[in-house]
């Protein structure tokens, strides 16, 4: 019998960018019909608007979204590591971003060499964060498990990632 491996494991994305994580909330992720799975590959201009994001979870309870590329620039020397993409507080549980606070404003994939992983991570919040989140000065070295500690929001609750790679013109 061949062994179930974790695609957030053999993606790298556990080790990268977040540490080993029981999922206990569950999130999908859509762009335009594409529902993207682990490890898929999606088109970076299928994704140049926010995705839907379906948020399981209880109404009572606030989420925070975060999405980062770790492979920038490229991902033989991502120097850049993380490029943060989107980053959304205080979701309500069953809902999406857009009853949320963005805090990032969302910016599509745009990988210019190689192919890229981005990550949509997902954390349970302890507290309302409101306007607590400082704003970024730059979107480059970005490190999602210092924003979770920063505003205590322990380990992610779900996350899902695909790939992209620079589309020929």
């Amino acid at each position: 019998m061949a062994a179930s491996v974790d695609p957030l494991v053999v993606g790298r994305v556990i080790g990268d960018v977040v540490d080993m994580f029981v999922p206990s909330v569950s999130m999908s992720i859509y762009f335009g019909a594409k529902h993207v799975t682990n490890g898929c590959t999606i088109k970076p201009s299928i994704a140049a608007e926010p995705p839907r994001v379906v948020i399981g979870g209880h109404p009572d309870v606030l989420y925070t979204l975060v999405m980062t590329d770790p492979d920038a620039p490229s991902p033989s020397e991502p120097s850049l590591r993380e490029w943060v993409h989107w980053i959304v507080t205080d979701i309500p549980g069953g809902a999406n971003p857009t009853r949320g606070n963005e805090v990032v404003p969302y910016m599509g994939p745009k990988p210019p060499v190689g192919i890229h992983r981005y990550i949509l991570v997902l954390f349970e919040q302890k507290h309302p964060l409101g306007s607590s989140v400082e704003q970024l000065n730059n979107r480059a070295n970005f490190r999602t498990r210092l924003f979770a500690a920063r505003y205590g929001l322990g380990l992610p609750v779900a996350t899902v990632y695909f790939n992209a790679q620079k589309e020929s013109a």
